[in-house]
């Protein structure tokens, strides 16, 4: 009886609502967009977050240090072969000095105010502005043929698996034949028949670079064009195309933006291994894969011929690869 007495002495004004909480809390939810979750989480992300700056600091390196560099990636100066790194303000602390076996080889010839950040190669050309030009023409490479894959793998996934049934069998056929042999078997089979170039090396890896791609996207469209919102537009008159590419692809825009991350740096160990082997970018156009190649011939004698684009072809891949592995996490949190 007391505790009723206590409770029934209870002021109703004391109970209500808090002015302007629930006002504050719908203004906050509705500016909290999916696209600001994704956001918020690859942020939380530091080694998906360090990737992604790693990249935008290579871009950007590969866009403006050619510009900004006196010397041309295709200029020959055979006095100036084979000069070792040297970079202002480290040469007064003994680092990359223009030195080579204590010996200081700009000196020796004579040059004063010129400086080769990653030295020079056989030729004389400015091993800095070929890498990054280089970079510039790897990554244009593989950007170019992973959107060319993208169209091709989503355009087929979607219509293999919404028709399914003999569409779907035929299909699914060819993409095993496909598969069934090694991508760098049928790259370098055409690259040896259709001979390098910028052109033919983009065919050669779209051949086969979208299959992965189709499989991703079929098996979303098993999965979702027999939920409700396809059975009701299927209903309301709506044609085929319209069911896959405006009710079906939508959904399937995660999927598809973390495997275009994930095959970028696949095509570009793919063009760096062709242009090692030969049959890459003729010259005197150079990409990290041809460098490689050319540095690797004198890498005994000058290491530092090789070692910079090799560090770019590293960070690049690595950096894709932590970036794509973060945003996937990022987008499908429960799938990591």
């Amino acid at each position: 009886m007391a505790q009723e007495s206590e409770v029934a002495s209870i002021p109703a004004a004391d109970f209500g609502f808090a002015q302007g909480h629930e006002e504050e809390a719908e203004r906050e939810y509705a500016n909290y967009s999916y696209v600001r979750e994704i956001f918020n989480r690859f942020m939380d992300n530091k080694g998906a977050f360090v990737s992604l700056v790693m990249i935008v600091l290579i871009i950007v390196l590969a866009i403006v240090a050619p510009m900004l560099s006196p010397y041309k990636f295709d200029e020959v100066n055979s006095t100036r072969s084979n000069l070792p790194p040297r970079v202002p303000g480290l040469e007064q602390v003994g680092l990359f000095d223009g030195t080579k076996d204590g010996v200081n080889v700009y000196a020796e010839k004579g040059i004063s105010e010129e400086y080769h950040y990653f030295g020079t190669d056989s030729l004389g050309r400015d091993i800095w502005v070929r890498v990054w030009y280089g970079t510039r023409i790897s990554l244009l490479i593989s950007l170019i043929a992973v959107v060319i894959d993208i169209f091709i793998g989503v355009v087929y996934g979607l219509i293999s698996g919404y028709f399914g049934g003999r569409v779907d069998i035929v299909m699914q056929r060819i993409t095993e034949i496909l598969s069934s042999i090694p991508q760098l078997v049928i790259v370098t089979i055409l690259l040896v028949a259709l001979g390098p170039g910028l052109g033919n090396i983009v065919i050669a890896l779209a051949i086969t670079g979208w299959i992965d791609m189709s499989r991703i996207v079929r098996a979303q469209m098993l999965k979702l064009k027999n939920m409700e919102f396809v059975l009701a537009a299927r209903t309301l008159g709506a044609s085929w195309r319209e069911i896959i590419f405006k009710e079906v692809m939508p959904n399937c825009l995660a999927q598809i933006i973390v495997t275009f991350m994930f095959s970028i740096p696949n095509a570009i160990f793919f063009e760096a291994f062709l242009a090692f082997v030969g049959l890459g970018v003729p010259a005197p156009i150079s990409s990290l894969g041809t460098m490689i190649n050319d540095g690797y011939k004198s890498a005994m004698v000058y290491p530092y011929m090789v070692v910079g684009p090799v560090v770019v072809l590293g960070l690049l891949m690595l950096g894709f690869n932590l970036f794509a592995d973060g945003l996937r996490d990022a987008i499908e949190p429960n799938q990591s």
